[in-house]
């Protein structure tokens, strides 16, 4: 294939001798339109040749050409770097946009090294705010933490030569934001010096950077410090917006701190930052959540009425907090008060949020009838009902011992569509296995799976403890291990410590303490740990059936790796040795309950009988 020509570059250097200010450009323009940087490289050096006076600008401006051309065509990282050893061996002064795509695009492949041979090459004099914000931008970007706060400690000494600007700004908050640079954490002095002296020079953080920065601090446990660089930006006159306030106030909500919540919210209207209903939604759950519920509903009538100095219309978020919280204080039928309120007054109508939150409350109260009062409502005005509503009257309903009516609810929803999901079979089955109904949980657990009606929900680790324990209750704890082996094999549910715990109890109640012993033995094999209620199980089951001794040789070996009993463990051993009049062993193991923290006076009284007897 023939290699094109080069286009004829003798008329150019004539541009050399012009006394025009603008022929340092006309070389770099030339060159750009050229097709390639080897090309461009070409013009270059024919100029360089031909020139009448070496003009170090113009030839400057003409590489700085030749880069850009480089960094659009194929694998431009090795290209430039060639081009930058060029130039470097021919003596050719960068310039400033030179310098700055050569430090973008080694950044772009990870030769942070290379980018910073060419800041230290670049003339100061050349040096600009905008070429400081690139590097800096690298350096946090590579975790060369150090080298980025030394050259931002340059751009911000007094009369520095580039200071900083709002970009910088970005920069900055955008690193600050991140808290974690490369595994190095971000001290509070760092964050406030840095923060502080970026105010100092006018520069401030955009509403996005400022709400981050807030919510990280308060994320990292730093509410204090988060407060500290609101305020700072406020008294600077920076802009500052609901969104970053709002997202202190949840942070202020969440430690309990309502003093500061409020002062913020008269900050926030005596600056003109204007507190939305976001805003005044933050402060009512929170006041509803602390059972401050009275509290919240002045906030309430105060947004409503304007005394803050603006009216917030509520919406429905609003209503259903206040009726949640109410509900949650026992004054449900306030909470109906409210909601009626909200058609009249707002034209905001209930969803389902609302009508759940009613038929929880009056589920709580015991007023079951109340509740399906509420979810007739909800079908007539066509608001549907999703799985928490069918969770919480059949949760209600069980409570309240109307086990029966909430199987045959749950049935007809299931029927209508909604199928519930874990929590409400859980509740169920619970509520069944209590009554020691276990034909019928395990009934519902096969329709659970889908076995029945096609209408599948993966059971969880809750549901296979409680039905495991239930199997256990009723002396069916050979089931119970079939179902142990089912939940490993059928769901990949691994068994945990209350599985266990539940076996080991059907097993020494039924007097079987060898299956219980074995039980643990697989327990520790399958490296689950046992807890207190496993020791306190095996002890008990060991004493009833008139292994004593066992039963504080067991006990002795938990303690040696490290898991004391509690009071009724101690309880259980010392009635056992007193049992059997061996006063010594009772005595060593009352004297012991204190050294591991159990009070030992309530078996005083049990022991003294025994001693006299």
């Amino acid at each position: 294939m023939e290699t094109p020509a080069l286009p004829n570059f003798t008329s150019s250097t004539q541009v050399f001798s012009s006394s025009s200010p603008s022929s340092p450009r006309i070389f770099r323009n030339i060159a750009r339109r050229l097709a390639s940087s080897s090309q461009a490289l070409e013009f270059f050096d024919y100029i360089r040749s031909n020139s009448p006076s070496q003009d170090l600008k113009s030839l400057s401006f003409t590489f700085q050409a030749i880069f850009e051309l480089a960094g659009r065509e194929p694998d431009p990282q090795n290209t430039l770097l060639e081009l930058y050893r060029t130039s470097k061996e021919r003596n050719i002064p960068l310039t400033v946009k030179g310098a700055t795509l050569l430090v973008r695009c080694f950044g772009r492949a990870e030769r942070v090294d290379e980018a910073l041979a060419v800041v230290d090459e670049l003339d100061p004099s050349l040096k600009s705010t905008h070429f400081y914000n690139v590097v800096v931008d690298l350096l946090f970007r590579s975790g060369r933490i150090v080298e980025a706060l030394n050259m931002l400690d340059e751009m911000l000494q007094p009369g520095a030569h580039c200071p900083p600007n709002d970009i910088t700004g970005g920069v900055i908050f955008a690193a600050l934001s991140r808290m974690e640079w490369f595994g190095r954490s971000i001290s509070d002095e760092e964050i406030f010096g840095l923060v502080s002296k970026l105010l100092d020079h006018g520069v401030f953080p955009d509403t996005f950077k400022l709400t981050q920065l807030i919510t990280k601090l308060c994320r990292n446990k730093k509410i204090g410090r988060a407060w500290d660089v609101l305020h700072d930006v406020m008294k600077a006159d920076g802009t500052v917006k609901a969104v970053s306030c709002n997202a202190l106030l949840t942070w202020l909500g969440r430690d309990g701190d309502f003093e500061r919540m409020k002062k913020l919210m008269t900050e926030m209207i005596e600056m003109d930052i204007q507190p939305n209903v976001v805003t005044f939604g933050i402060l009512l759950n929170h006041m509803c959540k602390s059972w401050r519920v009275d509290e919240a509903l002045e906030v309430f009538e105060k947004m409503k009425g304007g005394s803050y100095g603006l009216f917030v219309e509520p919406n429905v978020i609003t209503y259903n907090t206040l009726i949640d919280g109410l509900c949650k204080v026992g004054k449900q039928e306030e909470g109906l008060t409210l909601m009626d309120q909200m058609r009249s007054e707002n034209k905001c109508m209930p969803n389902t949020v609302t009508y759940n939150c009613l038929s929880d409350g009056f589920c709580k109260a015991g007023e079951i009838e109340r509740a399906q009062d509420l979810f007739d409502q909800m079908n007539k005005e066509r608001v549907f009902p999703d799985v928490i509503t069918l969770a919480t009257l059949v949760g209600g309903m069980c409570r309240h011992g109307r086990i029966n009516s909430a199987v045959q609810f749950f049935n007809e929803m299931r029927s209508a569509g909604l199928k519930g999901d874990a929590l409400t079979f859980n509740i169920l089955i619970k509520a069944l296995c209590n009554v020691n109904n276990i034909d019928k949980a395990m009934e519902l657990f096969e329709k659970m799976k889908g076995v029945t009606d096609g209408l599948s929900v993966e059971p969880d680790l809750i549901t296979y403890n409680t039905l495991i324990d239930g199997l256990c209750k009723v002396g069916k704890q050979e089931e119970g291990l079939t179902l142990m082996d089912q939940m490993r094999s059928e769901n990949k549910c691994m068994p945990d410590t209350v599985t266990y715990n539940c076996l080991i109890d059907g097993f020494c109640k039924a007097g079987t303490i060898e299956r219980a012993q074995g039980i643990f033995d697989q327990m520790n094999k399958e490296r689950v740990f046992p807890d207190v209620i496993t020791l306190t199980t095996l002890v008990g089951g060991m004493c009833r059936h008139g292994r004593i001794n066992s039963a504080a040789q067991f006990f002795d070996e938990m303690r040696s790796e490290g898991l004391k009993g509690k009071h009724v463990t101690f309880t259980t051993l010392i009635k056992a040795f007193c049992s059997v009049y061996n006063i010594d062993k009772a005595m060593e193991l009352f004297n012991q309950m204190s050294k591991d923290g159990c009070s030992p006076d309530a078996i005083v009284p049990q022991m003294q009988l025994f001693i006299i007897h």
